[in-house]
């Protein structure tokens, strides 16, 4: 099984890219996804995630095929 994993902003500078793709045989949440692709980076607290560009939690699982991205967090005024 495979997913795309895309990094925005601050987060790909700080993983070392933009994207990439990650096979996995075994069931993975988000977090894992994190934890398996930006090797030995802690997941920054507040992160915003999303499968298939919908919002997600970190410990919902994700499906072959899907696509995950994680944002740093928002602020504005």
């Amino acid at each position: 099984m495979s997913i795309k994993v895309r990094y925005f902003a601050s987060l790909g500078a700080q993983v070392g890219r933009s994207e990439s793709e990650l096979a996995f045989t075994k069931t993975m949440t988000v977090r894992d996804v994190w934890q398996l692709d930006a090797i030995e980076k802690p997941i920054p607290d507040n992160v915003l995630a999303a499968i298939n560009m919908e919002y997600a939690d970190l410990d919902v699982q994700v499906q072959d095929g899907d696509e995950v991205a994680f944002f740093p967090p928002v602020t504005g005024g």
